[in-house]
């Protein structure tokens, strides 16, 4: 099917085709679409993909099967705009594992690129003026509007030339062994699932100024927010907003009489006010502390070290200009100047070259 000269593939068929038609390609454009902002369960909704000739979509919501479609890729390279994102998607919702990958956001970074978003990158490079009118779309939804197909194939559209040129900077400037290993590490991550700490998980913004009995009720409104985003499949702040669960938990600690919101489903605000009782039931040995910061003194070595550290990555960065997190972030300097021996593990060898440990 066609929308405007963009391919829509559908069918595990279509694609295969699709796949087998192709003469031999180098590199492939993609990016993909979620769904978070309207559902608890992110799914993969799009999958937008361009080639030298030719801008398509494929619709991961129609049953199709990835086998052939995942080999076909992983003997090309991939070019995304901000890899991590894109390949969770795929890992997860194609069984995706990609071979080589060409990264335009880290690329732009390596280069000093002030603005290294793609629509920047694409007024810098191209001078057009890319849409942004979808970009909280419902990407679940079917059919498609045109607005929504333009948009999401322009994500794809002009990553193969902005490759080409980011590459050609790169080698030009001789930082192209720097990419390589900047993007192999940031590949790498992508195969791990961030989990959940669910000590941490609940304390939203705002909840410092509750009592420790206060956060314990906090704690269980907040399983409870999560319990009803799953079971409906709706994101949580459909179910309630960060600030209302606060307002739940000073109500009950002080004494008031809890209101809970009228517009609830009945089921729903009884489960609420069942997990409110059970909050103030806890025992105090249950409520959660405020962690105290403990903050380690450094040593007058480790002060030193630091501060060489850092005045080496401010020089460096001011005359290669890049941004000096490129060159090493602040937590990384920290850690070398603490252990010094961890400069191998955390720092890249393009920059431990350029720090000189």
């Amino acid at each position: 099917m066609f929308h405007n000269e963009v391919l829509i593939l559908a069918g595990t068929e279509e694609l295969n085709a699709w796949c087998d038609a192709q003469r031999p390609s180098a590199r492939i454009a993609v990016d993909t679409e979620g769904d978070s902002l309207h559902c608890y369960f992110e799914k993969l909704c799009l999958i937008q993909l361009s080639v030298l000739d030719q801008d398509l979509i494929v619709d991961p919501l129609s049953g199709i099967d990835f086998r052939r479609f995942n080999e076909f890729m992983f003997e090309r390279t991939a070019v995304f705009h901000g890899c991590d994102y894109d390949l969770r998607m795929l890992r997860r919702g194609a069984g995706f594992s990609p071979g080589a990958v060409f990264d335009t956001y880290l690329a732009a970074r390596l280069l000093g690129i002030k603005e290294v978003g793609l629509a920047s990158l694409v007024k810098n490079f191209f001078g057009l003026d890319l849409p942004k009118s979808s970009q909280k779309a419902n990407w679940a939804r079917r059919p498609l509007t045109p607005v929504m197909l333009d948009y999401a194939i322009n994500d794809t559209k002009y990553l193969l030339p902005l490759a080409d040129r980011l590459e050609t900077q790169l080698r030009e400037m001789d930082r192209w062994s720097w990419y390589e290993e900047t993007c192999a590490r940031a590949v790498m991550a992508t195969a791990e699932d961030r989990e959940r700490d669910p000590e941490r998980v609940w304390k939203i913004a705002g909840s410092a100024v509750l009592s420790p009995r206060g956060l314990a009720v906090l704690r269980e409104l907040w399983f409870w927010r999560d319990s009803e985003a799953q079971k409906v499949d709706r994101p949580t702040f459909q179910i309630m907003r960060n600030e209302e669960l606060i307002e739940l938990a000073k109500d009950a600690v002080s004494g008031a009489k809890v209101r809970t919101p009228g517009w609830l489903p009945a089921a729903r605000r009884r489960r609420l006010e069942e997990t409110i009782e059970r909050a103030m039931e806890l025992p105090e040995s249950d409520w959660p502390q405020r962690a105290k910061s403990v903050r380690v003194r450094s040593s007058p070595e480790q002060e030193q070290r630091l501060d060489r550290l850092r005045a080496k990555r401010d020089a460096v960065s001011n005359e290669l200009g890049l941004d000096p997190a490129i060159v090493a972030s602040r937590g990384i300097l920290e850690a070398v100047s603490r252990e010094p021996d961890s400069a191998p593990r955390v720092l890249m060898d393009w920059q431990r070259d350029l720090l000189g440990v």
